[in-house]
């Protein structure tokens, strides 16, 4: 069976978000997956989004990528937003049993995310891809599915 993966990008910081994006789909090419790309306005949209990929009748994913990046301001959003999208990924998870690669940065820097998001570097699109495909085979495996 050949792996069908949703990936929710938030694209707020568009070049930190196009390379979590290459890291990710290069690891799913690599590892013969099929791919849907789907872009919402921010990193609290995401698990909204592969919520509503779960609950389609037309999709059949079998695993989710989520993809952004949070920067610490001046104020207490930073804080808000990268917990509540953490948050509600672990949500989906445990309440759903579905696998899900959270690939969402959250950073005190422009730098840090740029190095993180880099797939000639830390590549944590990459890092992303592979814990929702890792989860999938183990639920796969546990269940017989």
């Amino acid at each position: 069976m050949k792996p069908n993966i949703m990936i929710v990008r938030s694209p707020y910081y568009t070049e930190i978000t196009e390379n979590l994006t290459r890291g990710a789909v290069a690891y799913l090419k690599d590892n013969n997956c099929d791919y849907d790309l789907y872009d919402v306005p921010g990193a609290l949209e995401i698990p909204l989004a592969i919520r509503l990929g779960l609950s389609s009748a037309s999709s059949n994913y079998n695993a989710y990528i989520a993809l952004g990046c949070v920067i610490r301001g001046e104020t207490s959003h930073y804080d808000i937003v990268a917990g509540e999208s953490a948050r509600g990924l672990m949500n989906l998870m445990l309440e759903h049993d579905i696998a899900i690669g959270n690939g969402i940065l959250t950073c005190d820097t422009k730098e840090q995310a740029e190095v993180r998001a880099d797939p000639a570097k830390k590549n944590k699109g990459r890092d992303a891809a592979d814990a929702a495909l890792s989860l999938f085979k183990l639920k796969r495996e546990l269940h017989a599915i």
